[in-house]
């Protein structure tokens, strides 16, 4: 596969570019400095994939990853970045992987195997988007999928596995069925951007996704959720009671 490499930090750019000469499956890698740089080599049009930087001066990593998605043969993305905040907005624009620097080879190299596959099943299918393997498409909303760093590996959750969020802080918890995952993003943020995906406030701390609520119990003046199947039984603050009965309701909860 031929590769683009995009950062504004020379040393990690040249120990990139390195790395991905290394793996032999990489036919050419070429680095450039800027996000405006980029936007000169892939006006070629033979670049594959771009693993980018996020935050950078100017055209940043994320802009750029729109940008390229709107071309004819959008190249695939990886997001190589020091931070985690950017988790949730990577994977709206469909980037193949993300991953946190400082890079293991062994990580970049479970990344240069996710671009493989897609480009792969792009081959097969004549898509032109990156294939979501954790998702019912790619272009289904209510799969978006949320990249969490476990144990120095990222792992990927899909939004509707998520069944409550809860704010720490500046971070969020997010809880599965089995499992809970720390992300460094604002609660207001996910309220704003999932709602059309059946999330909604239940406290100032508390987001719950309807699609998960079981039952609604009323006891002592106090409303409250129990998650399928057999979750933990969430309160509900006395200002948001009466939209949350409303909406649960209405979606047959």
């Amino acid at each position: 596969m031929r590769a683009l490499v995009v950062d504004d930090e020379p040393p990690a750019l040249s120990e990139l570019t390195f790395l991905l000469e290394r793996d032999g499956r990489c036919e050419s890698v070429q680095p450039v400095g800027s996000g405006a740089d980029a936007l000169r080599v892939l006006e070629g049009g033979k670049v594959e994939v771009v693993f980018s930087d996020i935050s950078m001066p100017g055209l940043d990593g994320m802009e750029l990853a729109r940008v390229v998605a709107r071309s004819e043969h959008p190249p695939l993305v990886v997001f190589v970045t020091a931070h985690e905040e950017h988790a949730v907005d990577a994977f709206a624009v469909q980037a193949v992987d993300y991953v946190m620097k400082p890079v293991p080879p062994a990580r970049l190299a479970q990344a240069v195997d996710r671009v493989v596959a897609a480009l792969a099943q792009r081959s097969a299918t004549g898509s032109a988007q990156a294939p979501d393997p954790a998702s019912g498409g790619p272009g289904d909303p209510a799969e978006e999928r949320i990249a969490v760093e476990l144990g120095g590996v990222t792992r990927f959750v899909r939004r509707s596995a998520v069944r409550y969020v809860q704010a720490q802080g500046d971070y969020v918890r997010l809880f599965t069925g089995s499992a809970s995952h720390l992300l460094r993003v604002p609660l207001t943020t996910l309220e704003t951007r999932w709602a059309d995906a059946g999330f909604v406030r239940i406290h100032r701390s508390t987001l719950v996704n309807l699609a998960h609520v079981g039952q609604v119990r009323q006891g002592q003046g106090r409303l409250a959720l129990r998650l399928l199947p057999d979750g933990p039984e969430l309160p509900v603050a006395r200002r948001h009671a009466r939209a949350v009965r409303e909406r649960v309701l209405a979606t047959g909860g």
